[in-house]
């Protein structure tokens, strides 16, 4: 017994001894990498394959709050924008429809593991894309002298191109824009101007910025052409 613990255990002890402690060095090492985490991470919903002419005419569409596990270390690390939601819209059409946010539809690192999403559900409005022209009614203020008021306004273009969900076009009925103040103004003046439609969903197509021509004469006087 004593030649079997002397051959087999005492034989390069130091070597042993030295092992072991390498081992318990890289096991303290590793081990708070093994540990899980979470974290909560607020990410984009990424449409995909939007058929030509079809437009997105919900309001609102929420960010996907996505719970994530992984080692400790990489949670830490890891960036907002390495994580996204993707829903595919091939096919489809005009109306209300409900996709389902499952971990399939989720593109995250590798490391990490998908817990949990909200909204587990996206309820979304389809519409045609629509773009008319419409007209763009300036709005000016101001103070005048004595027996002065605004007898013409002109933009210069006088109509702006929009586009956007068919119904929220259709609704449109002009284009406004910021407010002008013209105090003080004799004869005629130019304001360059930026023109915008109320409704959120509906895009101006060409540059927003126009000029306004104002012209401010005597009550009764003949207005310049």
């Amino acid at each position: 017994m004593t030649g079997f613990f002397q051959r087999y255990v005492l034989h390069n002890i130091g070597l042993k001894l030295l092992s072991l402690l390498l081992a318990a060095g890289l096991w303290l090492l590793i081990s708070p990498d093994e540990q899980l985490a979470e974290v909560a991470i607020r990410a984009p919903i990424v449409f995909q394959h939007v058929p030509p002419h079809l437009e997105i005419s919900s309001e609102l569409i929420p960010d996907a709050q996505i719970r994530v596990r992984g080692p400790e270390r990489v949670i830490r690390q890891l960036q907002a924008n390495e994580i996204h939601a993707e829903i595919e819209l091939a096919g489809a059409k005009p109306g209300e429809r409900t996709f389902e946010l499952t971990s399939l539809q989720v593109r995250h690192p590798r490391d990490v593991t998908v817990v949990q999403i909200v909204p587990s559900q996206l309820r979304l409005a389809f519409d045609t894309r629509l773009t008319r022209d419409i007209e763009i009614h300036p709005r000016v203020t101001g103070t005048f002298a004595d027996g002065d008021q605004i007898v013409k306004v002109d933009a210069d273009p006088s109509h702006i191109t929009i586009t956007g969900p068919r119904g929220h076009v259709e609704k449109v009925e002009a284009a406004t824009t910021d407010p002008i103040d013209a105090t003080g103004t004799r004869g005629s003046a130019v304001f360059t101007i930026n023109v915008y439609v109320a409704d959120p969903l509906v895009q101006v197509v060409q540059s927003s910025s126009i000029r306004v021509r104002v012209l401010v004469q005597k009550v009764g006087s003949t207005a310049a052409h």
